[in-house]
């Protein structure tokens, strides 16, 4: 079933050999330029997110955040759901129609540039709303979770899966690394997570918190994916280090995102991942 939806115009993107390899680099815009996207957990933290929705065959899906369609995908052909896709990236919108093409689920899915803070679908229309590290970006944060709930049918389930703190007051130098290499993000505690879900008027919210590694993460990054999938994600990282030894504005900026040892440690001691789900009424 397609989305009713109020007026929005779609942009039309492409794919071009070697990507947008222009200057003034950013976090969304490197992970835009080789079509790869990445949260905490890796496709493990989906796969549970989708069981805590109780997802069954048949439902209407939105995902919010959609980067490059891995989970797209998935959702339309493994779980059999009409699923649509929203990203604020044209390119990464371009990535995904390109992936549910290969995987023969164009039919069943729909993609949508758009705001989360302001989704252009009629209330009450969808049974899931999932979104990947999304949620920590914008700085009106219950503005888009009342927005998630909103489009949610009675019954319906949000479910976020997004980077948490794991203790109160962590390092300030740590904070101020994520915020400048991920584009202003704030992350929350799993107690500010959940307090966005109970001011949404959501109900039964389940809350389930991990701590990362980095070993872990590259295994749940990869270990879930299929042979093609992975070797889309190999040749991303190989567009990266290619672009790394290509590009010298791109040198500079790969080299402004590298944490020193202190803060890498730091960043595995206070930062983790919670997934968050709550039913509407």
């Amino acid at each position: 079933m397609r989305p009713e939806i109020g007026q929005s115009k779609e942009k039309t993107g492409s794919l071009p050999a070697g990507a947008d390899q222009s200057s003034n680099f950013s976090y969304f815009k490197a992970q835009s330029s080789w079509g790869a996207t990445k949260h905490m957990g890796g496709f493990k933290a989906t796969e549970e997110l989708i069981t805590m929705c109780q997802i069954t065959p048949g439902k209407r899906f939105l995902e919010v955040g959609c980067g490059a369609g891995m989970t797209t995908w998935r959702l339309a052909k493994e779980y059999h759901c009409s699923v649509v896709g929203v990203d604020l990236s044209p390119q990464m919108i371009a990535w995904s129609k390109k992936r549910v093409e290969k995987e023969s689920v164009k039919s069943q899915t729909t993609f949508v540039i758009a705001d989360a803070t302001n989704l252009p679908f009629l209330s009450d229309h969808f049974d899931i709303v999932l979104s990947e590290s999304v949620t920590a970006f914008p700085r009106e944060k219950q503005a888009v979770i009342n927005e998630y709930a909103r489009l949610l049918r009675p019954g319906g389930f949000v479910g976020i899966n997004e980077g948490t703190w794991l203790y109160d007051d962590p390092p300030e130098n740590l904070v101020e690394y994520v915020k400048n290499t991920m584009e202003n993000v704030q992350f929350l505690t799993a107690a500010g997570w959940e307090a966005l879900f109970k001011r949404a008027e959501l109900v039964d919210i389940r809350v389930k918190v991990y701590k990362i590694s980095m070993i872990e993460q590259w295994k749940n990054q990869l270990g879930g994916l299929r042979a093609g999938d992975k070797q889309d994600t190999l040749r991303a990282f190989k567009d990266f280090f290619s672009l790394s030894l290509r590009n010298p504005e791109f040198r500079k900026y790969a080299r402004s995102i590298t944490p020193s040892p202190a803060v890498l440690r730091q960043f595995f001691i206070y930062l983790g991942y919670g997934l968050y789900v709550g039913k509407k009424v």
